[in-house]
């Protein structure tokens, strides 16, 4: 973000006068929100935090945020303390040495704020306003009325900004509610965050407001956020928004970790099929749609991926559900859900444990995101890498979320760390003095960094083999003009297994020919005996069952090798180029049409043959 981007918290929890009940939330708010949003991975504001001050001291901070900005400065101003009402339902904000009988002169009015707001050449501002209206008094203090109505809102409306381009006001409750510090406002208790400033950190920390999935945080997707959580928290608050601004205001970049591919469209024979009124036709696009779905090229499996969830939508039942069945092919597919690196000494090396990533290039290509910070994903040529840090001792537990175009998958990982088990030196042996930290013990103490998120790209080759060193494999081009690795002849069984089935099925239907030309003769045979012919006799003489019991033996295996075939092909796509995808999913398919009919009737026949032998 390349515009000056400024943040001012103000965070009162403390009050001199007696009157005013002591907070529990706004330090630690002001410390989770500050982090967040002067993380340059995050907001990138530059942040001041000012707590517990004066009034007078607000008032020099707040006019002095606003005073000698840029039209291209972006401004965020956060209060979180007690919301004060006067007689005459003006609002204020109460300051570490506020009066509540002299609010005029100890507090903070809000037309004080919204003139700033107004007067500011800063091209967008924004104020948060976590404060709680109305409940912030003792019973026996009766210097300002503890209901009615706020109007809250109503204080920033009445001025249009002047030399900027708008503003925006997000309140944690509407006019007649409090704003609530967990289940409720209970003095004297444990430190807790209140319920809206912690969904505006958690939604901007975790990049979970994004929610229309663009890597940006707008003021709408945060409001929208907030105002979901919040309601869900406590239905009896409700956070309120006002906004005076031209365009679309991003406050913060989303870690969340989406992926995005421009896709190619499918083309327009595709489109036309699809369009058919004849089911069949309809049947054979999604069917191309879904070999489509395995192109190495990214851009051209999206843009079917795209189309396959239209047809999903809208298409008949029939189609609708072989267009499912496509799309369950590019799920994210772990080798592991579950990862436990058991008992490890503290300070050792990082742990680490592989993960396979399977399925078309589509499925594997994510964005892998560590929940916790002692965790380390690193890409690898097939998958991923996992790292456990070992310099914080106890049991750890954690997730590693993956997120793919269409599909999220979780990892979980758990690990206990130990005590380390230091050896005991020789006796007799002399200790040499130590110049310092060894790179193991500086590597165990550096703290450990946010959990950053890992780009998984699919490979294009098999992975490496350790052993003596060989001749680079040939080059070969792909379907999409990128140049790839082609594996070697022993790694790619598919095509062997599709031949080999065609080979079966070619025998299965042969076979199948030879029995029933066998048995037609046994038969005729049969009906000139009479009445002393013996149809067993006569199918031994021809010869009958020994085609028959081949022809379903080799039907079987064609089957078996044409399914062995094409899970090869699925589940280790990057082995194979385009055209030799092509042609095993041709043979396999011309196998399947052949071993399908035979085995189908040479199972009609030998049944046929044991119930009706007895009868002739």
């Amino acid at each position: 973000m390349t515009d000056a981007r400024h943040a001012l918290i103000i965070a009162n929890d403390r009050y001199a006068d007696q009157g005013l009940t002591k907070l529990r939330a706004p330090a630690e708010d002001a410390a989770a929100l500050a982090e967040v949003l002067h993380d340059p991975q995050i907001g990138d504001f530059e942040v001041q935090v000012l707590h517990n001050a004066s009034a007078d001291l607000m008032r020099r901070r707040i006019q002095g945020f606003f005073n000698d900005r840029r039209r291209d400065d972006t401004l965020v101003l956060h209060f979180s303390c007690h919301g004060l009402k006067s007689e005459s339902g003006e609002l204020y904000f109460a300051a570490g040495d506020t009066e509540p009988r002299l609010l005029d002169a100890t507090a903070i009015p809000a037309q004080f704020v919204r003139a700033c707001m107004s007067r500011t050449r800063a091209g967008r501002t924004v104020l948060f306003l976590d404060c709680c209206y109305g409940g912030a008094f003792s019973r026996g203090s009766s210097a300002v009325r503890a209901s009615g109505e706020v109007n809250v809102l109503d204080s920033f409306r009445k001025d249009k900004p002047a030399g900027g381009r708008g503003w925006a006001v997000i309140t944690a409750s509407n006019s007649m509610e409090y704003a609530f510090e967990g289940d409720e406002l209970t003095e004297n208790s444990v430190p807790r965050p209140s319920v809206f400033t912690h969904a505006v950190v958690q939604g901007l920390g975790t990049g979970e407001a994004d929610l229309d999935g663009d890597g940006e945080i707008s003021l709408d997707d945060l409001y929208d956020y907030v105002y979901e959580h919040v309601q869900e928290q406590n239905p009896h608050q409700t956070p309120s928004k006002t906004v005076e601004m031209q365009g679309e205001l991003h406050l913060a970049h989303s870690r969340r970790g989406y992926i995005k591919i421009v896709a190619v469209p499918s083309p327009l024979s595709l489109q036309a099929a699809l369009d058919s009124d004849n089911v069949l036709t309809r049947l054979g696009a999604v069917l191309e749609l879904r070999n489509r779905l395995h192109d190495e090229s990214l851009p051209v499996a999206e843009g079917a991926r795209q189309t396959l969830e239209e047809v999903a939508r809208n298409d008949i039942r029939q189609i609708a559900g072989e267009a499912c069945r496509a799309l369950r092919e590019i799920r994210l597919a772990p080798s592991a859900d579950r990862l436990d690196f058991g008992q490890v000494p503290k300070g050792s090396a990082p742990q680490a444990k592989s993960v396979t990533l399977h399925g078309p290039p589509l499925a594997r290509h994510c964005v892998a995101q560590p929940t916790q910070s002692w965790l380390r994903v690193d890409p690898t040529e097939n998958g991923l890498k996992v790292c456990v840090d070992t310099a914080a001792e106890g049991g750890l537990s954690g997730d590693i979320v993956l997120r793919g175009v269409a599909h999220e998958a979780l990892i979980h990982v758990e690990a206990v760390v130990g005590p380390a088990h230091e050896p005991t030196p020789p006796a007799g042996a002399g200790s040499a003095p130590s110049s310092g930290p060894t790179p193991r013990q500086q590597e165990s103490e550096r703290p450990p960094s946010e959990p950053q998120p890992a780009i998984i790209e699919p490979s294009h080759g098999p992975p490496p083999v350790s052993g003596p060193p060989t001749s680079p494999p040939p080059k070969a081009t792909t379907a999409s003009g990128r140049p790839t690795t082609v594996p070697p002849a022993g790694t790619r069984r598919a095509p062997a297994f599709a031949a080999a089935a065609l080979a079966f099925a070619g025998t299965a239907a042969i076979t199948l020919v030879l029995a029933v030309r066998a048995a037609v003769a046994a038969v005729v045979d049969r009906g000139e005996e009479g009445v002393y012919g013996n149809v067993e006799d006569n199918i031994a003489e021809h010869g009958a069952l020994t085609p028959l019991t081949v022809s379903l033996i080799t039907a079987v295996v064609a089957l078996v090798l044409a399914g062995f075939a094409r899970h090869d092909l699925r589940v280790r796509p990057e082995r194979y180029e385009r055209r030799a995808a092509t042609g095993t999913r041709t043979l396999t398919s011309l196998a399947k049409a052949l071993a399908i009919p035979a085995l189908i009737l040479a199972a009609l026949a030998g049944i046929a043959y044991l119930v009706g032998s007895p009868y002739w």
